[in-house]
């Protein structure tokens, strides 16, 4: 159950990850740099970290989502229905969208402004497709 919650947070994490960054290669809104930002955290915030390194604390939060998002249901927390897992898939991930704001307020290096309209449709967007990722990678082949 883990390990499927493991891989529903890797496979999720990359579809939000590449997004954002292909979004940021080709439109110069720094949504890309925002997700994977750090810099504000005490102690790790002033390590300058290899991209990797970026990239694991991003996958680690897109672990807890899926293991929680599997443990939800094979745990019987919830019910196992179609509603249930998109549900629960949307709210994760509406949650995990909302940091926009924080996380752009907290920034030391140069993220999109709390205003800036396209950037925040880029973030959600993203998170779109996160939910998405999660919620069909939930079934095993």
């Amino acid at each position: 159950m883990v390990r499927w919650g493991l891989w529903i947070g890797t496979t999720s994490g990359i579809v939000l990850g590449m997004y954002m960054w292909f979004v940021e290669l080709v439109t110069g809104k720094k949504v890309y740099t925002l997700l994977m930002n750090v810099d504000f955290i005490p102690v790790i915030g002033g390590i300058e970290w290899p991209v990797i390194i970026e990239w694991f604390f991003h996958m680690i939060i897109s672990w807890v989502i899926g293991v929680i998002y599997v443990l939800a249901f094979t745990r019987g927390f919830l019910k196992e229905t179609s509603r249930n897992l998109w549900l629960l898939s949307i709210g994760l991930t509406a949650f995990a969208a909302t940091t926009y704001v924080p996380l752009t307020l907290l920034a030391i290096k140069e993220t999109p402004a709390v205003t800036d309209v396209e950037a925040v449709i880029y973030w959600l967007v993203g998170h779109a497709l996160y939910a998405i990722t999660l919620r069909k990678t939930y079934y095993r082949p």
